[in-house]
């Protein structure tokens, strides 16, 4: 028989080296193949992470729009019998008249499917849609209906854009007024969101692409050291994982806060507004009805100040999602706010005890301590029973520090009580604490929880000029 190749000669230490090369050539196969894998696990991961808060935070902002559309005709349906056709009318027109965005409006349906308002969709109004489905067959406006007669929730649909007619998916949330037999609801395109998911999987697979080539380049290049390499890639690639993670969880943080922002801006500059205006028109209607039937009188000065509360409401809901005492004054006097607002809300006894900062904190330092305190304080309100709370913001040599102090019943014992093991509320804290490159410490001795967090000392800003007043270093 023939020999394969004729002119190669293999000596013992050849054959020797081919047999050993063999082995750690599989060897690279497999690390290669398991590295594949645990990026590719990794990245959906991610993704689905991303997915799940680009879609929770759009969930809260639809409840957030479904309870501004209920606080907006709340004067007028309290009072209001269930065949007040007037206040209906009323209603519909506050309704109709709330827009945002391009897309953004609020829809009314009857029980039986008939469209009573949709002011970017006119051409719907007044006919019935009960069996109304989307292309692929999913039932929109029965389902929506269902969902109101059982007080409220979600519900995902295709449906026509009103600003380019394209057909987009979109999360609704709808709420039910039982004695009326109304769904009131609003919608949200997620488009983008399917987009972000779709880029992020298109460049993770162009990632796990250029690893796998990198695996296979250094293989052929030297196949004594593959073993080696191999662990190395996967050290490597475990690293560049993890990084990924922690770069994609600050983006997620930083799009949550740009979120806030925005969601404030708009609800103070457009909602809070037309809220206003309608206030204005309706004064003008309650001096014409008292130049006639005097029974009006009192349901529009009733209105009136149901307007009013719901300006303040929208007021308060755009401070809590973005004080502006964070961004006019600074952290001191944000966190004081804070703190008595949660004194005056819970009939806690609070302290508060600062030095002045003059702005030498970083926008990110700001936004992440305030976050801290604000999370230490519904765990608090939740979860200890508190009778004092103490909180201090100073600054030390190892930089920034918010002390956090409650009389409770401590970790231990609230855990306890809760029957199960809490703590999400500290894993919030400290990523974002360490996400500075900061640390978060929490303890009990007995009774109280003591909460502290520190940022190093590269978020305190220099002074602007040398007569600004600098930050006290306290003693170790």
């Amino acid at each position: 028989m023939p020999r394969p190749f004729p002119g190669l000669r293999l000596g013992y230490a050849g054959k020797l080296a081919l047999a050993a090369a063999l082995p750690l050539a599989l060897a690279v196969g497999g690390i290669g193949w398991l590295v594949l894998q645990q990026s590719r696990t990794a990245a959906a991961r991610e993704i689905a992470a991303l997915e799940d808060q680009l879609t929770a935070a759009k969930r809260e902002e639809l409840r957030n729009y479904a309870a501004l559309a209920r606080g907006a005709i709340s004067a007028i349906h309290g009072p209001a019998a269930f065949d007040d056709e007037d206040a209906k009318a009323r209603a519909l027109q506050i309704l109709s008249a709330m827009t945002y965005g391009r897309d953004g409006y609020f829809f009314v349906f009857d029980y039986d499917g008939t469209a009573l308002a949709a002011p970017r969709r006119t051409e719907l109004i007044g006919r019935r849609w009960h069996d109304l489905t989307d292309t692929e067959g999913t039932s929109v406006t029965a389902q929506l209906i269902d969902l109101a007669r059982e007080g409220g929730g979600y519900h995902s649909f295709l449906w026509q854009r009103p600003s380019t007619g394209e057909e987009g998916r979109v999360i609704s949330y709808v709420i039910g007024l039982q004695d009326w037999r109304w769904a009131i609801g609003t919608g949200i395109f997620v488009d983008d969101i399917l987009a972000a998911a779709a880029a992020a999987r298109t460049e993770a697979q162009a990632r796990v692409r250029e690893t796998f080539l990198w695996i296979g380049a250094i293989a052929a290049l030297a196949l004594g050291a593959v073993f080696a390499t191999g662990l190395a890639l996967a050290m490597r690639e475990r690293r560049r994982a993890e990084a990924a993670r922690r770069a994609l969880t600050g983006r997620i943080v930083d799009a949550q806060e740009e979120e806030r922002t925005r969601v404030a801006r708009e609800l103070h500059d457009s909602i809070s507004q037309m809220l206003v205006g309608v206030r204005y028109a309706l004064d003008l209607a309650r001096r014409r009805l008292d130049r006639g039937d005097p029974r009006a009188a009192g349901s529009l000065r009733d209105g009136i100040a149901g307007l009013g509360r719901a300006t303040q409401e929208v007021r308060r809901i755009s401070r809590d999602l973005r004080p502006g005492a964070l961004d006019d004054l600074g952290l001191g006097p944000a966190l004081k706010s804070l703190l008595e607002e949660f004194g005056a809300r819970t009939g806690t006894q609070v302290a508060f005890e600062t030095v002045v900062f003059r702005n030498r904190l970083s926008e990110e330092a700001r936004v992440a301590l305030y976050r801290i305190a604000q999370e230490a304080l519904t765990n608090i309100e939740r979860h200890s029973g508190a009778r004092r709370v103490a909180m201090k913001l100073h600054g030390t040599r190892r930089g920034a520090v918010l002390r956090i102090e409650d009389d409770g019943r401590g970790l231990a014992a609230a855990r306890s009580a809760e029957g199960r093991a809490t703590g999400l509320g500290l894993r919030n804290m400290r990523e974002r604490a360490e996400r500075l490159g900061g640390t978060l410490a929490a303890g009990s001795r007995g009774r109280g929880t003591t909460v502290e967090a520190v940022l190093p000392l590269r978020h305190i800003l220099p002074a602007a000029a040398p007569s600004a007043e600098g930050l006290p270093v306290a003693a170790e």
